[in-house]
Formats: C-alpha cells, sequence, structure tokens
C-alpha cells in the first residue's frame, strides 16, 4: 500500500490576535518540536465545552511535550467579538493559548468543517490526525505517547516550558454567574459558574451572605465549606424546601439545603452520557450530560440536558431520571415529546399548564404541554420563535419572523408572558403568546443568562458584567433597529445528481471496531430544505451513502450525524474497555455544475 503524503500544517492567523500568550504572537515554528493539537472550538458549542474538559488531563500530563491552542472559531456574530472571547477564555478557564479568528481564516486552511474538531501536529509540523466531535481523549493519549516516542528516538522532540502565560485575576464578588433564584426570606441564590460556587446575596441583590462550595472544581458533598461543584448553573426550588442544582460539568444533579448548608448529590455519576448508556433508572445509577437548567413541572423536576439536546426529569419520591422529550438529534423539530429535536436547550421556567424552554443553538423559544391527543402522560413539544440552526438576529414583531441570538434563560411573567433572556443581543425580550408578538423589554445587558421576578422588578443575571441588575418592567417596549443574520460559512460546491457521503474514521492505535454487539457504527441523513435530497437521507449503519439531489435546488444544508464505536486491541485483556466517537455536521452546500462529487467528513484519523 502506497504510504500517504505527509501534509506540512498552514500557518495559524486570525484578526482577532492571541490570548493567554503574555501579549506575544505565536508561529508553528515557534511551536517546533512540541506535539500542537489545535482544538477549534466556539464558545456558544456545548461540545465544544465537553471537549475542553477531556483535553485537561492530557493538557496537566504531556505539559512539557504537548502545547494545545484553541482556535476560536465564531458561529454567532457575537462570538466575533473580540471580548466576548477573552471571557469566554476566562469563563471555561481555558489554561492554554488561544487565537481568536473571528473570520474563520484557519479554519479554512485546515479545511474544518464542525464545531469542535481536533488536528494534531508532530514537532516536525506535518499533520498526522484529525478527529470531529467528543470522546477522543483516549485516542490522543495514545498518539501523543507514540509521537513522544519516535520523536524522541529522532532527535526532534523538544521538552520543557510552554507558551502559556495566564492573565491576572480579576477581583469581583461574582465570576460569570449563570442562573438566580430567590430564596422564601427574600435573598438570592446564585450559581457562580467559574468560581465553583453558589453565592448567597442579600435582598439588594450586591452583598454577600455566604458562599456555598469550596471554590475549587470538584465532586464532593458536604457542609458548606467542603463541599465541591463544576461549573454549576440552573437552580430550582423542590417541594421539600431544598434546592436542586444544576452542576454542569460534574454531570450531574445536586441539593443545596438551605437551612443546614448541606449538599449531597441526587443524580448523575459524574460521568457524561453517551449514546447507547441509558436513559432511565435510579437517579444515582445513570450518567447526566451538562445539566444547564432546572425547573418542577407537572409533578417532577425537569432537567434542560444540554449536552444530549434533551429535557429528561427527576422523580424524588422514586429517585430516578428518565429522557422526557427530544431524540438526542440536534435541530428544531417539533411533535410528540420523545420525536422532537432541540438544540441545547439551557433554559427552563414552568408557568400554568406549559414549560417554557430557551433552546440556545436554534435561537428559540419552545414549550412543552400535555399532548390533548396523546397519552395521559404524553407531551408535546411546539415552538414559539426561532426557525432552526442557521436563523438569529435581533427583531421584533410578529413571532414567526421575530428573531433572537443563542437565548439561555426564560423566566415566567405574571401576565402570562415570557421575558427572554437574550445572550448574545444582551438584551431582555418578552413574548406575549395572547398577541403572538414579540418586544424589547431592556438592553444593553452583557450577556444576561438568567432572570427572577422579585417584588414587581425583574433581577437579570449579567454574567459578562458579573453582577445581578434590578430593572422595572416597562409597560411599553424599548424600540430598537431590526438586524437578522445568517450563520455564515462559506458553502460546498457539490454537482447535481448523485453525491458520495464519506464519514472517514479510522479506529485509533491500540483500538478496533467494536462488533460484539452489531454494528458499531452509526450515520443519520437529513436536509434544509428536506426538498434538497430525493434519495439517500434517514438512518443507516454505514458511514458511506450514495445521496440523491433533487433537480431544481440549488443549495441547502446537510445534516449528518455519525458515531462509531472502538474498543482495545488487547487479545490478553477479557474486558477491553470501549470508547465512543460521535460528531453532528450542518454542511451548507451548493449545487453547481464542476462541483464536487464526493463530501468526505472526518470523525477521526484522516481522509485518503
Amino acid at each position: 500500500m502506497a504510504s500517504r503524503a505527509r501534509v506540512r500544517a498552514p500557518e495559524l492567523i486570525g484578526r482577532g490576535g492571541w490570548l493567554n500568550t503574555g501579549g506575544n504572537d505565536l508561529t508553528l515554528a515557534d511551536l517546533r518540536g512540541r506535539i500542537v493539537i489545535l482544538d477549534f472550538w466556539t464558545f456558544c458549542c456545548v461540545n465544544c465545552l465537553h471537549v475542553l474538559d477531556e483535553l485537561r488531563e492530557l493538557e496537566e500530563k504531556h505539559r512539557d511535550t504537548v502545547v494545545i491552542v484553541g482556535v476560536h472559531s465564531p458561529k454567532f456574530v457575537h462570538e466575533a467579538e473580540h471580548q466576548a472571547v477573552v471571557d469566554a477564555v476566562e469563563r471555561y478557564e481555558v489554561h492554554h493559548p488561544v487565537l481568536d479568528d473571528p473570520e474563520l481564516a484557519t479554519w479554512k486552511q485546515y479545511a474544518v468543517r464542525a464545531w469542535p474538531t481536533l488536528v494534531v501536529i508532530d514537532p516536525e509540523g506535518y499533520v498526522v490526525a484529525q478527529h470531529a466531535g467528543e470522546g477522543h481523549a483516549h485516542a490522543l493519549e495514545t498518539l501523543v505517547a507514540r509521537l513522544e516516542a519516535d520523536h524522541a528516538a529522532k532527535g526532534t522532540l523538544r521538552r520543557g516550558d510552554g507558551p502559556y502565560v495566564p492573565p491576572d485575576p480579576v477581583p469581583t464578588e461574582l465570576r460569570f454567574p449563570g442562573k438566580a433564584l430567590r430564596l422564601p426570606g427574600g435573598t438570592f441564590l446564585v450559581s457562580d459558574t467559574t468560581r465553583h460556587q453558589l453565592v448567597e446575596l442579600a435582598a439588594d441583590g450586591e452583598s454577600v451572605v455566604r458562599r456555598i462550595g469550596a471554590g475549587e472544581r470538584g465532586l464532593h458533598d458536604g457542609p458548606s465549606e467542603r463541599a465541591r461543584f463544576s461549573e454549576p448553573q440552573g437552580l430550582a426550588p423542590l417541594p421539600d424546601g431544598t434546592v436542586a442544582v444544576a452542576d454542569t460539568v460534574n454531570h450531574a444533579l445536586r441539593r443545596f439545603d438551605p437551612a443546614t448548608g448541606e449538599v449531597t448529590t441526587l443524580a448523575g455519576t459524574g460521568r457524561q452520557w453517551w449514546q447507547g448508556s441509558r436513559a432511565e433508572g435510579s437517579a444515582r445509577e445513570v450518567d447526566l450530560s451538562s445539566p444547564w437548567d432546572l425547573a418542577w413541572f407537572a409533578g417532577r423536576l425537569w432537567i434542560a440536558m444540554a449536552g444530549v439536546h434533551q429535557l429528561w426529569t427527576y422523580d424524588p419520591e422514586a429517585g430516578t431520571v428518565r429522557a422526557a422529550a427530544g431524540t438526542t438529534n440536534e435541530g428544531l423539530v417539533d411533535g410528540p415529546a420523545e420525536q422532537a429535536w432541540f438544540a441545547q436547550p439551557s433554559g427552563l421556567a414552568a408557568a400554568g399548564d406549559r414549560l417554557w424552554v430557551a433552546d440556545s443553538e436554534t435561537s428559540a423559544v419552545r414549550y412543552v404541554e400535555r399532548d390533548p391527543q396523546g397519552a395521559a402522560d404524553g407531551f408535546v413539544v411546539r415552538t414559539a420563535v426561532g426557525t432552526g440552526l442557521f436563523d438569529f438576529g435581533h427583531r421584533d414583531g410578529a413571532a414567526d419572523q421575530a428573531l433572537l441570538q443563542h437565548p439561555l434563560g426564560v423566566t415566567a411573567l405574571p401576565d402570562g408572558s415570557v421575558a427572554i433572556s437574550d445572550t448574545y443581543n444582551h438584551a431582555l425580550r418578552r413574548y406575549d403568546p395572547a398577541t403572538g408578538e414579540v418586544s424589547t423589554l431592556a438592553t444593553d445587558l452583557r450577556e444576561p443568562s438568567g432572570a427572577v421576578l422579585a417584588d414587581g422588578d425583574i433581577v437579570v443575571v449579567e454574567s459578562a458584567r458579573h453582577r445581578l441588575t434590578r430593572l422595572r418592567l416597562p409597560e411599553e417596549a424599548v424600540r430598537v433597529e431590526s438586524v437578522a443574520h445568517c450563520t455564515q460559512r462559506a458553502a460546498t460546491d457539490i454537482a447535481p445528481g448523485t453525491l458520495r457521503l464519506d464519514v472517514v474514521f479510522q479506529a485509533p492505535d491500540g483500538q478496533k471496531l467494536d462488533t460484539r454487539y452489531g454494528p458499531s457504527t452509526r450515520l443519520l441523513i437529513s436536509s434544509t430544505p428536506p426538498e434538497l435530497l430525493a434519495g439517500g437521507d434517514g438512518a443507516g449503519t454505514d458511514l458511506s451513502r450514495e445521496l440523491v439531489l433533487t433537480a431544481g435546488v440549488t443549495e441547502g444544508v446537510l445534516h449528518v450525524s455519525a458515531m462509531a464505536a472502538s474498543c482495545d486491541d488487547d487479545p490478553s485483556n477479557e474486558y477491553p474497555a470501549c470508547h465512543m466517537h460521535q460528531q453532528d455536521w450542518g454542511v451548507p452546500v451548493r449545487v453547481t455544475e464542476g462541483g464536487a462529487t464526493r463530501l468526505p467528513l472526518v470523525l477521526a484519523g484522516m481522509d485518503g
């Protein structure tokens, strides 16, 4: 077999410049002799946040040989703002250099098609591997160990301190707070996300009453001063007077007792849920995935499970959890709860017979209600505002044409309407179900992520200003200039007729495809508009497929979801470890004569 030609890594360029380098610009020449892992990410993407956490152990273990470089490649307009990237790097504790690439220059040079994507560059400056999606930490560990050994033997490995320079800490009472809850005594409980704590503030919303949690990342129960969280977000009161906490990066639900200060674990194992894992059962035995917000509705605690694009429920009496809505496919599809598609649900608010949902990646507000045609315990999902993954902006008016930009919170208002923390528009919006109209209540709120009512006012969590901001609920809406955007990524030119789609997956070193229980791969394909494909859509187990394009449809988006299972290839190991690899792509395409007849998408490995 002929060997694959070695590919020299393109230079790293980005108009936004470098962060976490002490003001120095980096080049690949500066990094020669080190193993470089490029992490193409954007801070709206929960899968990207999962990868940041996956890389922490590898980053620490190989800090003298490996340099991780985050290449921030924005999806939303707000994410192209340099200060927003600076904030995100601190918010998510990114402890390696980051290149701010608002124009996707390096993304294009490396032919990246999905968030997140990891590219490995060897000490001589050649690309040796590419991985899309999550679940590649084990493969990277094996590859890094091999590259260390090979290049140490060749004399091309350089050890030493990396180029990371931490920014100076900023003293504030809160640091990137996530959500807030008003306690019965009039104080506010706030998830102080970046400091891994809960903070109780006095009724003024400013004075600290107490802190809950040691302030270090971890999963430990116990009294307030010893308990540990990891980037907590949502808060919700439970019927017994305690507070449920969405402990997001721990993939767990915790319980805080305001009377005693004690913290305990309600649900989750501390491990991230993967396809094929149980989706119901005893709460302490089922894995969760980035729970982001919580609300008590229909006799259960509902969980915005952002990491898998679903809503789950927790039953405190039975001590169980289960998936309640969503298929794990990412998108905007209404209908019976078990068939609906969500996209990173991040905010919940119960109001009467509806559960409102901030569906952030579709820039949408959705709701769950009882299904009038379904079973007694059945629910249906509907959309109030929003059209899908690629359209966003700041536009008021009729809900069917109004636009939001990555909202993270919803708050039920006394008149039956809903306040929307329109995070990337820095605004508080309002949707009125009675009129079907969307309006703007307030602007100049820096990344609002949630809000809570207090004595006729609304108290907004201004996450990027590190504070709570009290506002009067205005009787009239603020007028703003309407702006509409569509996610800007260069379309791939494809030829009319038939398109071969190949998801490239090569089992990492020391692993093989896991076929013990049937096919180890899965491929799901759909399109926007649906008319783009005349054939080839749907689910299957082969990672290659012939797609038939409909004559006369000239552009659209291919939605591709792929999964592969591999296991350690060691005959002496009776119980080999198994690893899941999965990724969703949204690929804009333009049908034109002379376009490509093959579309390769790399899940793991290199396209030959």
